[in-house]
């Protein structure tokens, strides 16, 4: 689960990814994850969607900016740019997604980011970190969307949910 970034922000952090050689950069719209990936058997989803739905009613429509960079190094090679506005409702939605039946324990705390750069050589994740920087978007954020993993390896929207 994810809020979507839209264009021109979203091409915009894709190009920077793909002019940085991550290969990730075409696979993976531009987002702030809700739920990491999360393998499920196709008998769960009628109650995932279920949840998912209820989810969104519960929560409202909300203004999302994003500005500046920061890094997970040393503990994980990646770059992102920050979410300095709409991080509590994030927060938030993290954790009514991340319930039912979606609760499930995460490797590291959730912190809403979007990456720019992952994996990479520690140089190139310095040149990211620096031209991240200056990166400015604000946008509505008016719900957000499940996505499941194709068999070409690239990430693709499945479900909407809009907010009440």
């Amino acid at each position: 689960m994810s809020v979507s970034v839209p264009d021109p922000y979203g091409v915009a952090i894709q190009d920077a990814r793909a002019g940085h050689g991550d290969p990730l950069a075409r696979s993976i719209p531009t987002h702030v994850t809700l739920l990491p990936p999360t393998e499920v058997p196709a008998e769960a989803l009628p109650k995932i969607e279920e949840h998912l739905a209820a989810v969104a009613a519960a929560h409202r429509p909300f203004r999302m900016v994003l500005r500046g960079s920061g890094s997970f190094r040393p503990v994980s090679p990646v770059v992102f740019v920050r979410v300095e506005e709409g991080e509590r409702e994030c927060r938030l939605l993290e954790a009514d997604i991340r319930s039912g039946p979606l609760a499930r324990e995460l490797a590291f705390p959730y912190h809403p980011h979007v990456t720019v750069a992952h994996g990479l050589t520690d140089d190139v994740l310095d040149q990211a970190l620096e031209q991240a920087r200056s990166f400015h978007a604000a946008f509505p954020v008016p719900g957000f969307g499940l996505s499941r993993f194709d068999a070409d390896e690239v990430w693709r929207p499945w479900r909407a949910y809009g907010f009440s």
